[in-house]
């Protein structure tokens, strides 16, 4: 079975684990500053934040900008639940941009139209989602954001090794150019993983520090107090990433150019390979910008032009040893959300839905692995 995603693990991943684990810190010890280290290295920040997972660097991003209760937080409603629920955790409101159809990326226009929603109430974050890679219009949000009063704060776990080009200039995502923090993700389907793991990056040395901070308790230890004496100005969270796992994330890290440029051909070979199914299967489209390393390939298929129902095509594929995933069901229409807002009309979210399907991506497929799910998927849609 080919699933959607899956992580590479190399006997030099395993050996740093097993000597993390033979050393002296499994936790809270050096490890975690290397990791940080080399990612502040990789994507260009001033400062990287390990924490538990990306849903805690999320929470952690607002936290940090003291996002209060009943401001709000503008998120696409094409991503996953954790982008709209950090602000929930906060007590802030959301309000649910829509996304071009053809993306799944919010957009100047549909976060223009999300800050008609906001009203009289204090703007204090847009959570731009860098949807399976490609990169949002950062730029052009952050323009719009900072009118409005508010910043940027990119939900990137996706898009680590994706860059943008602005003007004349490749930016890489993560660098905070445009955004307050941008926060990732190193579940096992993610570009790189640690098993769960977040990081948060920034170039604001006082972001950072309160991020760190928050991420273990909020407690703080003076200089000139005694040995084992700590103080907690404020509450935080036990939202620490183990030396055990950043010793996966240093050696995952050192393979990012290897894994970008395998998924980067297996796409291309997606590309060709999917071309003459059109017009009934397209892949979603690539902003002129963007430069993906993509973490998802979604397939945008006319199901009812087929004639079949999304749920008999990942059956049939299934079978024939394809998986595959959605991504996503929009966030504004969960039962949670649709009780706290009313229904929604967000016709871009809504067409992306219809028509996503994510198929097989990760390092380790062969070529001979695309092809064999593009014959798979061309078998279902015309069987």
């Amino acid at each position: 079975m080919l699933p959607y995603g899956r992580q590479t693990i190399e006997d030099d991943d395993i050996a740093a684990v097993a000597q993390a684990l033979r050393g002296d810190f499994l936790t809270t010890g050096p490890t975690v500053d290397a990791f940080e280290a080399a990612f502040r290295e990789v994507v260009g920040a001033k400062h990287a934040i390990a924490c538990a997972n990306g849903t805690a660097a999320l929470h952690l991003a607002m936290l940090a900008l003291d996002v209060q209760p009943g401001e709000v937080v503008i998120a696409p409603s094409i991503t996953f639940l954790a982008t709209a629920n950090c602000a929930r955790y906060v007590g802030a409101e959301v309000v649910f941009a829509d996304v071009d159809a053809e993306t799944g990326l919010m957009t100047a226009d549909t976060l223009a139209d999300a800050l008609t929603r906001v009203g009289d109430r204090k703007l204090r974050a847009v959570l731009p989602v860098h949807l399976r890679g490609d990169t949002a219009d950062l730029p052009g949000l952050e323009a719009l954001a900072r009118e409005a009063g508010a910043v940027l704060v990119e939900d990137a776990p996706h898009a680590l090794g994706s860059t943008l080009t602005v003007g004349n200039n490749v930016e890489k995502v993560g660098d905070c150019r445009h955004s307050a923090m941008a926060t990732f993700s190193f579940h096992p389907v993610k570009t790189i993983a640690t098993g769960e793991g977040g990081m948060v990056t920034t170039n604001d040395a006082r972001l950072a520090e309160r991020l760190r901070r928050l991420r273990s308790h909020g407690m703080v230890r003076p200089e000139g107090g005694d040995p084992w004496w700590y103080e907690m100005p404020e509450p935080g969270f036990n939202y620490r990433l183990s030396d055990i796992l950043c010793a996966l994330g240093i050696t995952q890290l050192a393979k990012l150019d290897r894994f970008a440029a395998r998924r980067r051909l297996l796409a291309a070979r997606y590309a060709e390979a999917l071309a003459p199914l059109a017009p009934l299967v397209r892949l979603a489209t690539r902003p002129d910008w963007s430069d993906p390393v993509l973490h998802l390939m979604v397939a945008l298929i006319d199901f009812e032009a087929a004639g079949k129902m999304r749920r008999e095509v990942v059956e049939a594929l299934k079978t024939r040893g394809v998986g595959t995933q959605v991504h996503y069901i929009p966030v504004h229409t969960q039962p949670y959300y649709r009780e706290r807002y009313g229904e929604l009309d967000l016709p871009g979210a809504n067409a992306w839905y219809d028509r996503c399907l994510s198929l097989p991506l990760y390092p380790g497929m062969a070529d001979e692995d695309v092809d064999q799910v593009v014959a798979a998927l061309a078998e279902v849609l015309g069987g």
